[in-house]
């Protein structure tokens, strides 16, 4: 890591993450947007379409666009608010409850292939790193 900078560093850290997450994702052939709201829905719960954008931190248009994919694999489904008929829900179906947990197990296990080789003391410093700057706005 001769002359690297720490920003260096970091963006080759995302970059081998985000790779390895596609390698990861390939026997669902799911995007990572696409696993990513399959996460928030498993750990949520029905949620309308606006939140769902919201804690994906994307677009409305971009949020209908994946659930719009997700639905047509048959992983979600829409269903009216019923306290506001304007508005409409987000939820897993049965395969997608199952998708979504083996996406989990799958990451998981990558993730602790790609820390193995810290020891515990740097893991939970490492933790603490990025939670900081996690929580940096």
């Amino acid at each position: 890591m001769e002359d690297d900078s720490l920003l260096e560093s970091f963006w080759a850290v995302t970059r081998r993450l985000r790779e390895r997450t596609k390698i990861t994702l390939e026997p669902w052939h799911v995007s990572p947007s696409q696993s990513r709201a399959l996460g928030v829905l498993s750990r949520h719960g029905e949620v309308r379409l606006s939140v769902l954008a919201e804690r994906l931190h994307i677009a409305p248009r971009s949020a209908t666009e994946v659930v719009d994919d997700l639905q047509e694999r048959g992983l979600v489904e829409r269903k009216p608010d019923p306290t506001d008929r304007r508005a409409t829900l987000v939820v897993l179906t049965p395969g997608g409850v199952a998708t979504a947990a083996a996406i989990h197990e799958a990451r998981a296990t990558e993730g602790e292939r790609l820390f193995a080789g810290l020891d515990p003391a740097d893991r939970t410093e490492l933790a603490r790193i990025l939670n900081l700057l996690r929580e940096a706005r």
